[in-house]
């Protein structure tokens, strides 16, 4: 059997980011009373739900297993959720226009007034910032976002000054991370004027053999370059993947194999299973999955189940609090079901 398509098996998905902060407020950070958060908040969703079907969500009124599935989804920060003050967000789960899915979400007072995402599966960096900027461009008739004719967009950290634009794509890098060669594409990545980060951003560990590549410069430069250079980036450590994948294959391929199928085994009869044996094992589907060891229905459901089966959302499938190990068995139970549908026999 064949490897399949590089790209497909590689880039999990694409994340659009715009900051800006609304110019008659202070810094979420410098806000003097909880009535301004308030206001803030009620600004932007009177705003955005005359253009969007937004729910909205205020941290104070989230349980700790809602707030961290979301923080799980990238739908918001873990620094939003700590903000019971004054942080909430708005979430539209509803397809885009174009019928190809994708999550848009606003995180509200988090470091900046607003941080208005876009999030898709797979590689779509043009079509992801088009959707956003048109977004934009609309909240921007209702609110007066603070700009400087000279540094752009006006954030409260300097480096999101300029376009406030942050383009990131999720790669899934088994054989670098297994060659040991990812510290040597992340000085690269580097020196081109881009971070690698973990799969939960700045400071983040890379669980599962996931990394995001995005921009670190956005003053000075415009919009089209950081999404050109992004996907450039991202391109090339695709290519890179799949070189080290052929040389995993040439230097262990029954080894290699007899990993991918064993971890399959595992996961399509357990009874139970632990979220951290549970990564390690369907990373490793993944990979077999990609070198042609197994024929699966499309990756992006394999990531799907790995969103699923994450302790917060599998805590969403019951009412009450969940044991440890009753969530070991609940996700035991959604990995034989799940796997049945998307490994092809």
């Amino acid at each position: 059997m064949k490897p399949v398509n590089n790209i497909e098996s590689t880039v999990v998905s694409t994340r659009i980011r715009l900051a800006r902060n609304l110019a008659d407020y202070p810094f979420p950070s410098a806000l003097r009373s909880a009535k301004q958060g308030k206001e803030i908040v009620r600004a932007v969703y009177d705003a955005a739900s005359g253009i969007r079907s937004f729910k909205l969500y205020y941290m104070n009124d989230l349980s700790d297993n809602v707030a961290q599935a979301l923080c799980d989804d990238h739908l918001i920060s873990p620094e939003l959720a700590a903000n019971k003050k004054h942080g909430a967000a708005l979430i539209d789960e509803n397809e885009d226009e174009n019928g190809r899915g994708g999550k848009f979400s606003i995180m509200i007072n988090e470091e900046d007034h607003l941080r208005e995402q876009y999030i898709a599966d797979g590689l779509c960096l043009p079509r992801a910032y088009n959707l956003l900027a048109a977004f934009d461009g609309e909240l921007s008739k209702q609110l007066r976002f603070a700009f400087d004719a000279q540094l752009g967009y006006l954030t409260a950290c300097p480096t999101n000054l300029g376009t406030g634009l942050r383009a990131s794509v999720m790669l899934f890098l088994p054989a670098l991370t297994r060659l040991r060669k990812m510290d040597r594409v992340i000085r690269e990545i580097s020196r081109l004027g881009h971070t690698v980060r973990g799969v939960y951003g700045e400071g983040s560990e890379a669980e599962g053999y996931m990394y995001q590549i995005s921009n670190e410069v956005t003053l000075g430069v415009s919009e089209e370059y950081i999404l050109t250079e992004v996907q450039h980036a991202a391109l090339e450590v695709v290519n890179l993947e799949s070189q080290a994948r052929k040389g995993l294959r040439e230097e262990d391929e029954i080894g290699v194999r007899d990993t991918c199928m064993r971890a399959y085994g595992i996961l399509a009869n357990c009874a139970k299973i632990s979220y951290e044996e549970f990564l390690q094992r369907i990373s490793d589907v993944k990979l077999g999955a990609a070198l042609g060891f197994l024929r699966v229905n499309g990756f992006s459901a394999l990531d799907s189940l790995v969103a699923a089966a994450r302790p917060a959302n599998i805590g969403l499938y019951s009412d009450g609090d969940l044991t440890a190990p009753e969530r070991d068995v609940l996700r035991a139970d959604l990995c034989r079901k799940t796997l049945a549908d998307i490994v092809e026999k």
